[in-house]
């Protein structure tokens, strides 16, 4: 795999995003081989699965560049397929997943890290969940992640600002678990973790996944279906020519 890197040691898996030249932005390779990471955890004996980016941040969210190159209907569809899969595999897999964030962790790559048992930032991480700068809607089950973490309205005011927030302020919101100085404390945590009763924390785990999948999936497909809409917008045309020329966007609304 050549956007993603796998390890196993000390009954942990390590899943590092690697695509630093890009901030670890989601093209259609790194989701693909992203899955195919997971499954393969999901295989190993192994309780902890941590979940990391190389270089300078998390994940940049999904590849502008590749969006632009998506012109049919049918490729769009086989890309947002494979998200679906992508964080219905995260959020079930059978074991302790932690997400540590350095640096930015925006769009897809926020609902990446959410779809996580623990969201661990570091004091210099940046979160956005903000797809409403280019006129688009979250993907990836962001719908369902902020909901669970903020409430309806807070999570469609959140949505619908777009706004980046530091470490401390998603922490008070509650959409990160804890905040560390460097990425490296992670490994204390992890140790911490390794010495409870993972296997009864697991257990509750598949309860609260049997509960509340089938709203995950329902969700993801909305997401699909909206995209999919707006994308034939004026607005997300235009928020990508300004995102790529690198100016404010001027949405008139359809």
């Amino acid at each position: 795999m050549d956007t993603v890197s796998l390890t196993f040691s000390n009954q942990l898996a390590i899943l590092e995003l690697n695509r630093p030249q890009s901030l670890n932005a989601m093209n259609e390779q790194m989701l693909t081989e992203l899955l195919a990471a997971l499954k393969e955890v999901e295989k190993r004996d192994v309780p902890i699965l941590l979940i990391i980016g190389k270089g300078r941040g998390f994940s940049a969210g999904g590849d502008i560049k590749t969006m632009l190159n998506v012109a049919d209907h049918e490729k769009f569809f086989e890309i947002m397929e494979t998200i679906k899969q992508l964080i219905v595999t995260l959020y079930s897999l059978p074991k302790l997943v932690v997400a540590a964030v350095h640096g930015p962790a925006a769009g897809l790559g926020f609902s990446f890290a959410l779809a996580s048992d623990y969201l661990i930032a570091t004091k210099d991480a940046r979160l956005a969940m903000n797809f409403i700068g280019i006129g688009l809607i979250p993907d990836g089950g962001g719908h369902f992640f902020l909901e669970r973490r903020l409430g309806e309205a807070k999570a469609k005011q959140l949505i619908w600002e777009g706004k980046t927030m530091n470490a401390e302020e998603a922490f008070h919101l509650g959409l990160v678990d804890d905040i560390v100085e460097k990425i490296e404390e992670i490994h204390e945590k992890i140790a911490w973790w390794q010495k409870k009763p993972l296997q009864a924390m697991i257990e509750t785990k598949k309860i609260y996944t049997e509960l509340n999948k089938e709203r995950l999936l329902q969700v993801l497909q909305l997401e699909t279906s909206g995209q999919q809409k707006m994308r034939q917008t004026e607005d997300h045309h235009e928020g990508v020519r300004a995102f790529l020329e690198k100016r404010k966007p001027n949405f008139i609304g359809k």
